[in-house]
């Protein structure tokens, strides 16, 4: 096969529709942002395998102020934890390999991802938890063991994820509140020009963990523009949706928009799910509401899936608010639920068609 690019750009090449034994291909635009490696603040990682000797747990620590650049060719063998600090840039075009998790952000401030590829984290590929000011761009993500989903974010705000590849073995992107010891709202994400391939679960999923015990959390401001979601394969019915928004634990979801989605065939799953529920496996509450949902130019080309759903959970936990503008299924322009195939379930109004 012969063929060129006129601009960076991630690709998938496969042969009579194989896509377990496809050829991923990563077209990088020349890195000008090196650092400089004589800066006492910059930590590097040069072109040879690297791994923790002396350090439990294979961990490499980032203090607050450092720029970590991981060289193309190099390779990693630990996960890069971040824990109350401020000011840290984890760059490079190397390879975190086989790590428990492969960036983890604790309860810290202004922290920027860029570049790297990560290959099967047994437990996220980055883990955010209480923590602000967060930008994640132009990495590359594989996994597939249980639970190892991509970029799984707990009471984190103000954060941007941008050029992203992810092809995981469960959620992709994961936004809630309070889970294990973050506490907190989640609120201004802009999630944009990215790739999602979920090869279990959900592509995207919002809501489901929050602090059910001190009335729950907001999670709201959240933007997805030009997504390109190219598998959703969950047989699990409670786990499905593309564009899953299902608040429990006392949550409130609002003001979360999902504009120019593209959505290649789905194996098993449902378009969106936007429910207000009460999860016996992961919740101590239902949910409490959610509002004010937007979606405009969303396209599945594909064969028929399970309906989309819209469902509250009683009279005062319901769903209110839900605009869909040019949704088209296989080039057809759905202007009412039966078309779409939407199940519009008790406790929801206000849902809106527009063309």
């Amino acid at each position: 096969m012969l063929f060129s690019l006129d601009k960076p750009m991630k690709l998938s090449l496969e042969v009579n529709g194989d896509r377990l034994h496809n050829l991923h291909i990563f077209a990088n635009a020349i890195d000008r942002n090196k650092p400089d490696l004589n800066d006492p603040n910059v930590i590097y990682f040069g072109i040879r395998a690297h791994q923790p000797g002396d350090l439990p747990g294979d961990v490499f620590n980032i203090p607050s102020g450092k720029t970590v650049y991981v060289d193309g060719g190099a390779i990693v063998k630990a996960k890069f934890l971040v824990d109350k600090a401020h000011d840290v840039k984890i760059l490079g075009r190397g390879i975190v390999l086989q790590p428990e998790r492969g960036v983890e952000i604790r309860h810290s401030k202004n922290v920027t991802v860029d570049g790297l590829i990560f290959i099967n984290p047994k437990h996220y590929t980055i883990y955010g938890g209480e923590s602000t000011d967060l930008t994640i761009k132009n990495i590359k993500s594989f996994s597939s063991e249980g639970w190892s989903d991509g970029i799984d974010l707990m009471s984190c705000s103000n954060v941007e994820i941008d050029d992203v590849f992810m092809r995981n073995s469960d959620d992709c992107i994961a936004i809630y509140g309070h889970r294990w010891d973050f506490y907190g709202d989640a609120r201004n994400y802009n999630i944009k020009n990215s790739i999602l391939w979920a090869d279990i679960a959900h592509p995207t999923n919002i809501g489901i963990h929050g602090d059910a015990d001190h009335g729950g959390n907001i999670i709201e401001n959240i933007k997805f523009s030009n997504i390109d979601i190219l598998e959703h394969d969950e047989d699990d019915v409670v786990a499905e949706g593309c564009m899953a928004i299902c608040v429990s634990d006392n949550n409130t979801a609002r003001n979360i928009s999902y504009t120019d989605i593209r959505i290649e065939s789905i194996q098993e799953g449902r378009i969106f799910n936007f429910e207000v529920c009460f999860s016996e496996k992961y919740s101590a509450a239902s949910g409490r509401k959610i509002e004010n949902i937007t979606m405009k130019n969303i396209s599945y080309n594909g064969p028929y899936v399970n309906p989309s759903i819209i469902r509250g959970y009683n009279s005062e936990r319901n769903v209110e608010g839900i605009t869909i503008e040019n949704l088209r299924i296989n080039g057809e322009l759905v202007t009412n639920p039966k078309e779409g195939n939407i199940k519009i379930g008790d406790f929801a109004t206000k849902v809106i068609f527009k063309k």
